[in-house]
This record gives structure tokens, sequence and C-alpha cells, in this order.
């Protein structure tokens, strides 16, 4: 993927890496303590950690014999700047726009003596 936002969301996309995003959001840990509560091979575990290192989501290094994953939060400024975009509008609250719709039916139908 050529785009970094690209590459952000696709490993976010998955529901294992946003878990181990969650996990890193505490403090930097160890593959293998990554790995304990997934029900999954440490080799599935290392292609998802892969994946969010590629997109910088983390950084991996090695600390004398243990592999250690650290979260990136910066990495997610582009696509959370990109996704505050839709942030501008109101949501729109259907159930008075529903009440508003029945007086404007209800005014049109009484002022017009052809609506029968």
């Amino acid at each position: 993927m050529s785009d970094p936002i690209d590459s952000v969301f696709a490993a976010l996309a998955d529901p294992t890496r946003r878990a181990i995003m969650t996990m890193l959001l505490e403090d930097d840990m160890a593959v293998t303590d990554v790995a304990e509560p997934f029900d999954m091979s440490l080799a599935a575990i290392s292609k998802h950690l892969t994946i969010l290192s590629r997109a910088g989501l983390i950084v991996q290094e090695k600390r004398g014999r243990v592999k250690w994953c650290k979260l990136q939060p910066d990495a997610m400024r582009a696509a959370s700047v990109w996704m505050q975009g839709f942030g501008q509008f109101e949501p729109v609250n259907l159930d008075a726009f529903e009440r508003f719709l029945e007086v404007e039916l209800d005014s049109q139908a009484t002022s017009d003596p052809t609506a029968d």
C-alpha cells in the first residue's frame, strides 16, 4: 500500500490487531506476553505484529534475548486528522426530524382541501 493512511486502516481492520494495540497502550510488552491471551500460535501473532510494524503503529526491538513491542501512537495522527474531518457535521436527530415532517404534512393536509 502506497499511502500510509491506507496501511494504518488496513492494519486496524483486524480485531486481533486492535486488541494488541489496546494492550500496548498500557506499556511495552514482550512478544510472548502479547501472544498469551490469544488462542493462536506465536507465528500467527508474529504475522499480526509484522503488519502493525509495517504500518508504523508499533516498533519491535530486541532487548537481550527477548523481542519487545512498543506502541507508536503518532503513526495514527494522519488517520485521526482525516477522520476528524467527518466530525464537523452534527448528527441528525431522526426523532426531531420525524416530528417536523409530521407537523409539516399535517399542516399541508389541513390547508389543502383537495388532499383527500
